[in-house]
């Protein structure tokens, strides 16, 4: 194969790779619904392109609107194509932008293909001798290949010469036109010879050399494809012709005219800001572009680049002049932005370094306190700063605005100063906005809503096991970055904030529940949970006695030792040595082991069942009953958990450090756990749980009859649905039959199929199929609402909770149908879970408010956990607070059916069940 020579004209056929990039992943979808995939693959083309070839000339050529020449010629060419998709129109004109953007000619003339004026254009460069590189995945391109036109196929990787058509087609190029018309062309509705393929044609050229030739000696050819042949011939000419490349399209021949022009950064960011193409975002942020930023009092030293131009004046207090005079700036802004920096993301143990502030877009400082490597300059004591700040900070009359201010709320309170006047939360207001639309961290917003690339820590403060804490920074680096947080928090909120106003019900769930939760939350993870370290160090050994009992069980049914954690082993003994059925691989094509897969091998194979059992009493042991005596603070002797607000899609709270959402209470050795989360002395653990909530929201949103009278007649809905499904009286219900009525309550909840409820229940899939039609003719409100649900979630992008928030469907209208079915399923499970996460950050508002009243160390909020709220309560108060705190959960929404609250109390978390 002949070398491409060095800075080729290169022309792209932006139409064959349009509809290739379409049909291939990845098939992205941005935060509003809109289809982006096909711009990204294009857009990845060009880019690979032109960083393998660095060309100073290039045209990227579409088809234009409308029909063609040839559509003139033959009424029927291309006839039997169907329409564009939707969700490909919508991306050729964001396409379009982006290729202008970055410098390169767009072509796209009407009346013609891409292909003719491309090969114009090759024709052109080849009488001035200049090279010529086509990117195209059209075979028909190959009749414009001669000495100076080379085609390449990036998505192949492949690249024609003469040479190499001769190879791929076994014809050369000048003979293409003749193969094509042979063969016709069913997609483009080329009329050829019936029955001719690629071998026949190749056989007939071969020997006659021209189609012209081929019809010269029809009557030579036997055989019925000699009678097709013969058939054929009359509209043989027409297919010779629709086959033609056009070369002589009216352009400008001037090559000149397609030299690549400098990118239009600014355009590219807007435009790759709307598709969310975040790390081709972050490349172009990052390329050199100057900032302006300037940060005062500090000696001439190159500081972080910002990477993005921003107009900012940044300064650094450190005198009590500056102090006061930014005191004063604080206290005539309507709103200021507030950050601390400390020496660690652990609220228990962090150490407060200093303080950030932003009263405008570019006007912020920094206010160190703690930084104290070798030659630090001498800063404000932190009672010199509150003699001056604290009134400021503990006012709740004044507004400020944050990036997750319950960690800055924590930490202010771990050094005793008061905080309050919190009004908003970048964090929160991104997440309300769109909880799956972009991480909600600072500079994933940044990057997306400003188009800014902020200054990262590992930046001023380098990696691994050599990064520095905040307080050994040196104090330039460190007052850029922390008055840029600042800066940015602000800029954040006023581009977010708006556009939370334009939606009344988003803008209500963020002032009325996100919000006030911040104060609470922090106020629960301060108090923490006491545990029984002893005890749990004797489950550990007790867990770890059953774990050796496990791995001697699997090694006498492999007959061999091996390691239970290790894929590879796993693999080779189940599949290769016992012979275990494959169900399901891996992408790399090897067999899997994945939960789900040893859960249905389980049913039948005794090993999968032990390897299970392994792993969940493994993870058990390393993840509470060893990890959590570890985690004791030391200051406080109770474990602090972390809640975050801003993870899950639905609304739920979630939780690290320990994760509690995750301790199983189905096994008796979860339960373990919960008994070693004990209460202090004179104290009782009160647990108070929202009975069947998510199946309650369903029947107030479904509004199905029998689901209503069965909640109002305080039935049990599981006994009451068992009455339906198996036609039987309420007091004829068998254990079995609950168990399984339970398994069609909760499976339609969260979506579950036929299949799936077969698996869970190990019944035929006939049978769950005849559970789930039972169903739905027993309570056809409920499918009507799933039906309705669907249906608007394709319409909409997103389906709402009962107080407004919303959870936005990218893949709601895929044509992946897995990926369809799964948006499906959440678009009816997330209106139940995220009501239910509502109705708990509700009440857990409310239960705090209440707390507020009593006397200190009376009752506590320790922990919220799924539907359940967890307190600890003086013992001779335990009682009367029980009834108080059902009152307030129930309280805390207004359904159409009883949202009942049961509460019980115990000396550890287990007993209060």
């Amino acid at each position: 194969m002949s070398q491409i020579p060095t800075n080729p004209l290169i022309l792209v056929d932006g139409s064959s790779y349009l509809f290739r990039a379409y049909h291939s992943p990845p098939h992205l979808t941005n935060s509003k619904g809109e289809a982006t995939g096909a711009i990204y693959g294009v857009v990845n083309m060009l880019k690979s392109l032109v960083k393998q070839y660095q060309p100073s000339h290039m045209a990227v050529i579409f088809d234009a609107k409308g029909k063609t020449f040839r559509n003139d010629l033959y009424p029927e060419y291309k006839a039997h194509r169907p329409p564009m998709p939707d969700d490909l129109r919508s991306q050729i004109a964001p396409l379009h932008e982006i290729i202008k953007a970055m410098g390169f000619p767009l072509i796209s003339i009407e009346g013609v293909e891409a292909d003719d004026v491309i090969g114009t254009y090759a024709r052109i460069a080849s009488e001035q001798q200049r090279h010529v590189l086509i990117s195209t995945g059209d075979k028909d391109m190959a009749q414009l290949v001669n000495e100076h036109v080379t085609l390449i196929n990036t998505m192949t990787d492949t690249v024609s010469d003469p040479a190499m058509v001769v190879e791929k087609f076994g014809v050369a190029p000048n003979q293409i036109i003749d193969y094509l018309a042979l063969m016709g062309d069913k997609v483009d509705n080329i009329p050829g010879v019936e029955g001719c393929g690629p071998k026949t044609a190749v056989k007939w050229l071969e020997q006659y050399q021209t189609l012209q030739g081929v019809i010269d000696n029809a009557d030579a050819i036997k055989g019925k494809i000699g009678d097709k042949l013969r058939a054929a011939i009359p509209q043989l000419p027409l297919s010779y012709e629709l086959a033609t490349i056009k070369l002589d399209v009216a352009v400008d021949a001037d090559l000149e005219s397609l030299t690549i022009h400098p990118a239009d950064h600014d355009k590219l960011i807007a435009l790759y800001g709307e598709c969310e193409f975040k790390r081709w975002l972050a490349e172009l942020l990052s390329k050199g572009a100057t900032t302006d930023i300037v940060t005062k009092a500090a000696p001439a030293q190159e500081l972080p680049a910002a990477d993005s131009p921003i107009d900012a004046q940044y300064e650094t207090i450190l005198t009590v002049e500056q102090l006061q005079r930014w005191a004063d700036k604080l206290k005539a802004a309507e709103l200021f932005a507030f950050d601390t920096e400390t020496t660690s993301l652990d609220y228990m143990q962090a150490k407060l370094v200093g303080m950030s502030f932003a009263v405008a877009p570019g006007d912020a400082a920094y206010l160190p306190l703690a930084h104290d490597y070798v030659g630090a300059p001498e800063q404000l004591s932190l009672a010199e700063v509150l003699a001056v700040l604290g009134d400021i900070l503990a006012d709740e009359n004044k507004p400020k605005v944050g990036q997750n201010l319950k960690y800055d709320k924590s930490i202010l309170a771990q050094a005793g100063i008061p905080f309050a006047g919190i009004k908003y939360d970048t964090m929160l207001e991104s997440y309300v906005l769109n909880s799956v639309g972009t991480r909600h961290d600072m500079d994933s917003l940044a990057l997306k809503y400003l188009g800014y690339k902020t200054v990262s820590f590992e930046d001023i403060a380098g990696k691994g096991k050599g990064q520095l804490t905040f307080n050994q920074i040196e104090l330039e680096k460190a007052a850029h970055y922390a008055a840029e947080d600042a800066d940015i928090t602000f800029r954040l909120h006023q581009t977010l904030w708006p556009k939370l106003q334009a939606e009344p019900s988003l803008q209500r769930v963020f002032s009325d529940i996100e919000l006030p939760l911040v104060t609470v939350l922090s106020d629960v993870e301060r108090t923490g949970v006491s545990i029984d370290s002893a005890m749990l160090g004797k489950q550990s050994q007790h867990l770890g006695e059953r774990l050796l009992e496990l791995e001697q069980a699997a090694y006498s049914i492999a007959e061999e030792t091996f390691n239970l954690s290790s894929t590879k082993q796993l693999q080779t003994i189940l599949f290769d040595k016992l012979g275990l059925p494959v169900i399901k691989k891996t992408p790399k094509g090897a067999p899997s082991t994945a939960e789900e897969v040893l859960q249905e091998l389980a049913h039948d194979y005794e090993l999968p069942k032990i390897i299970m059992e392994h792993r969940g009493l493994s993870k058990l042991k390393s993840t509470y009953t060893d990890k959590l005596p570890l985690m004791v603070n030391k200051d406080t002797g109770r474990v602090h958990t972390s809640y975050h607000q801003a993870v899950t899609a639905t609304g739920r709270l979630s939780s690290t450090d320990p994760n509690l959402q995750n301790i199983p209470i189905r096994s008796e050795e979860g339960r373990h756990i919960r008994e070693a989360f004990v209460a202090a002395p004179g104290y009782q653990i009160v647990a108070a749980d929202y009975s069947q909530i998510e199946l309650r929201i369903m029947a107030h949103l479904s509004q199905d009859k029998g689901l209503l009278s069965a909640f109002a007649a305080g039935q049990d809905v599981h006994s009451a649905t068992a009455a339906e499904v198996f036609a039987v009286d309420v007091a004829d219900v068998t254990s079995d039959m609950r168990r399984k009525a339970k398994a069609v309550n909760f499976g339609l909840i969260y979506g579950m199929s036929a299949f799936g409820l077969a698996r869970q229940l190990d019944v035929p899939r006939g049978e769950a199929q005849h559970y789930i039609d039972r169903y739905f003719e027993r309570f056809p409100g409920v499918l009507t609402y799933m039906e309705n649900t669907r249906q608007h979630a394709s319409e909409q992008g997103f389906v709402e909770t009962l107080f407004g928030r919303r959870l936005y469907l990218p893949d709601i209208n895929a044509r992946n149908g897995a990926a369809r079915k799964a948006a499906e399923r959440a678009a009816i499970n997330a209106p139940m879970q995220g009501t239910a996460a509502d109705i708990i950050k509700r009440a857990m508002i409310a239960v705090h408010a209440w707390l507020q009243t009593l006397p200190a160390g009376e009752a506590k909020l320790l922990m919220q956990v799924h539907d359940e709220l967890v307190f600890e309560i003086k013992t001779e108060l335990v009682e009367d607070y029980k009834v108080k705190i059902c009152e307030l959960m129930s309280a805390a929404a207004k359904l159409d059916v009883p949202l009942l609250v049961e509460a019980d109390s115990g000396d550890n978390w287990q007993q209060a069940h």
